[in-house]
């Protein structure tokens, strides 16, 4: 006879520290577009770190609360607020060329948030890299590609190619994301939402 399975355990936060988290990880979105933008040759969008904290964003927070982050980052850019690497704001980064990406940050973290934390116990390194590998370059390369594709006039195969120049950073990302995400869990555990 099986054993029943143990409830999942609720978090145990109050309202008002999940949306303070929140809150700190649109934070960490925004300071990471200070980095200085890396232009690309050949195309208008630039290889930026802010999707490091989408990612981060799902490896810590889960899928809704993550999205949730990347969600309020992004209303503070559709205010106005010049929070995007480059100091870029205004409704009209989402028409441009970078919009579909911006859109696939969203999608990207609630994949990330998804794959990476487990029910129960640790994220292991190598769930946290091929959530960070799925959502956070994948998905988001899903809704960039045939945006860019669009507003550039170019075919779907030809913004792809393109949009490949992005990959070993991205990568690099993912793998930060596994290290901070594995090394927080041992320093902080509680950090995490599920």
């Amino acid at each position: 006879m099986s054993q029943p399975a143990a409830p999942r355990r609720r978090s145990t936060l109050s309202p008002a520290h999940i949306i303070a988290r929140v809150a700190v990880f649109a934070a960490l979105i925004a300071v990471l577009g200070l980095m200085a933008p890396i232009p690309v040759p050949g195309i208008p969008v630039p290889i930026t770190a802010q999707t490091l904290g989408v990612m981060l964003a799902g490896a810590v927070l889960g899928p809704v609360w993550g999205a949730a982050s990347v969600t309020l980052f992004e209303l503070l850019v559709i205010v106005g607020l010049p929070l995007l690497s480059g100091g870029r704001g205004g409704i009209g980064v989402f028409a441009g060329v970078s919009g579909g990406y911006l859109i696939g940050y969203i999608a990207g973290a609630f994949v990330v948030g998804l794959i990476a934390l487990p029910r129960a116990g640790r994220p292991s390194w190598i769930r946290v890299l091929l959530a960070s590998l799925i959502g956070g370059i994948a998905v988001i390369y899903l809704f960039g590609v045939p945006v860019q594709a669009w507003r550039l006039g170019i075919g779907l195969r030809e913004s792809l190619y393109a949009s490949l120049a992005f990959l070993p950073g991205d990568i690099i990302k993912a793998v930060l994301t596994t290290l901070i995400t594995t090394g927080l869990w041992k320093a902080y555990p509680r950090a995490f939402l599920r």
